[in-house]
C-alpha cells in the first residue's frame, strides 16, 4: 500500500472503544486513522487490511488505504490527553481508511442490489465478522453505492496464535451464525455465489492480499516468528476455509426475506 504521512489530526470519531480519528495526509487526503496503539492493537490493523482485499477480488465496494506514518509531535497540538497518549502509542505506521465525504449510513429499510448484500454477508461469513449487525451495520452508502467499512471484528483466529500456531481445519469448520447480521436475508444470493467467489480467492491472490500488510504490524508468535512466516499462516487459515465443508455458510437465513 502506498505510504503517506499525517500532517495534522482533525477530529476524533467518538464510535465503539478504539477511538479512529479524521487526519489530514502529505498527499492532501483525508483520512480516517485506525491507531496501532489502541484496543486490541496491530492485529486489527492486519484484519483490515486482509478483508479490504478480499472484498476487492469479490466485487465488494470498500474504501481505500494507506499506510499512514504518524509522528509524536502531532500529539503536542491536541488539548485532549486521551487523543495524546493514543497518538503517542501509535507513534510510526497506522492505517489510512479514504474518508468519503457526503456519505451516510446505510438505512436497513431499504433494499440494495441482492447479489452485492449476498457478496458482503459472503464475506463476512468466509472471515468470521462479527461486527454487521443491525446495532452496528458498519455499512455505507456513497454515491449511490453501498460500501462495506470496519472489518477489524473478522478473523478471529489470530488472536490466539499467541499460544501456538493453531489449527486451520477447526476454523474452516467453525459455523458463521449470521442470525444477528444486518444482511442475513440475502443468505439465497451469498449460498447462490458460492463457487464463484471462492474460486477468486486462489492461493495466488490471497498472497497477494497478504503482501499488503506491512511487516511492522505482524508481530511474531510461536512458530512464526517472521512476517513472511505470519503472512503463510494467513493463507493457511483462509485457504483452509475456503477449500473446506461449507459448515461456514449462512444457510441458516434462507428462506427469510431481505431486509427481514
Amino acid at each position: 500500500m502506498e505510504q503517506v504521512k499525517v500532517t495534522r489530526y482533525v477530529t476524533p470519531l467518538r464510535e465503539g472503544g478504539s477511538l479512529p480519528g479524521i487526519v489530514e495526509a502529505d498527499d492532501l487526503g483525508t483520512y480516517v486513522c485506525k491507531f496501532r496503539g489502541a484496543g486490541q492493537g496491530a492485529r486489527v490493523l492486519v484484519a483490515e487490511v486482509v478483508v479490504a482485499g478480499l472484498a476487492r477480488l469479490l466485487d465488494v465496494p470498500t474504501p481505500d488505504q494507506v499506510v499512514l506514518d504518524l509522528d509524536p509531535e502531532i500529539a503536542r497540538y491536541e488539548a485532549d490527553e486521551e487523543v495524546q497518549d493514543l497518538i503517542n502509542a501509535s507513534t510510526g505506521l497506522n492505517l489510512g481508511i479514504d474518508f468519503l465525504p457526503g456519505s451516510f449510513g446505510y438505512d436497513p429499510t431499504s433494499t440494495p442490489d441482492a447479489d452485492l448484500a449476498g457478496r458482503v454477508l459472503w464475506l463476512d461469513a468466509f472471515t468470521a465478522n462479527v461486527d454487521r449487525s443491525w446495532r452496528n451495520p458498519n455499512l455505507l452508502v456513497w454515491r449511490g453505492t453501498l460500501q462495506a467499512i470496519d472489518h477489524g471484528a473478522s478473523l478471529y483466529f489470530h488472536h490466539s496464535w499467541s499460544g501456538g500456531p493453531g489449527d486451520p481445519a477447526r476454523f474452516a469448520a467453525q459455523p458463521y451464525d449470521a442470525s444477528e447480521h444486518i444482511l442475513r436475508g440475502f443468505a439465497a444470493p451469498a449460498v447462490a455465489q458460492d463457487a464463484d467467489l471462492a474460486a477468486r480467492l486462489t492461493d495466488e491472490t490471497l498472497v497477494q492480499v497478504l503482501a499488503d500488510v506491512p511487516d511492522a504490524w505482524l508481530e511474531p508468535v510461536p512458530g512464526a516468528e517472521t512476517p513472511d512466516a505470519l503472512r503463510e499462516r494467513y493463507v493457511a487459515f483462509l485457504a483452509a476455509r475456503r477449500d473446506g465443508g461449507r459448515a461456514w455458510l449462512p444457510v441458516g437465513a434462507v428462506g427469510m426475506e431481505a431486509g427481514a
